[in-house]
């Protein structure tokens, strides 16, 4: 990988960091950080739209459209597998599915939402 390509993945090398760091945290000590996240798992739904955001912006350069949208899904929810497997072994942590129905739920939107968003581009610059 070439040192300019890199420099597009650190977003989500430092998202994915992130959220390693809070699915380390104690629930009761997440919920008095981020209190408006308790409900609907609010907190997975976000973060994992905006990994999926920072997926595509690392891979707009090689991935063409519409196979990026499934490659950021996939990615994230992968990613979302690993750290339900993390918590796992993380005490006062428990996988949950939800958890990861959430991860899926904002992964899917952020794509939805880039390929509306590319759309768009794509037509203001044929015109």
């Amino acid at each position: 990988m070439k040192k300019k390509e890199f420099l597009y993945w650190i977003p989500s090398i430092i998202w994915m960091i992130i959220i390693f760091i809070l699915s380390s945290m104690t629930g009761s000590d997440l919920q008095r950080t981020f209190p408006f996240f308790s409900d609907f798992n609010w907190g997975h739904f976000v973060a994992y739209f905006v990994l999926a955001i920072t997926y595509y912006w690392a891979l707009r350069r090689k991935v063409k459209h519409p196979k990026i949208f499934f490659v950021i899904i996939f990615l994230s929810v992968l990613y979302g597998i690993t750290d339900e497997f993390h918590q796992y072994f993380t005490p006062s942590r428990v996988p949950d599915v939800n958890d990861l129905l959430a991860d899926a739920i904002g992964a899917s939107l952020a794509a939805i939402l880039l390929s509306i968003w590319q759309k768009k581009r794509n037509t203001r610059l044929k015109l």
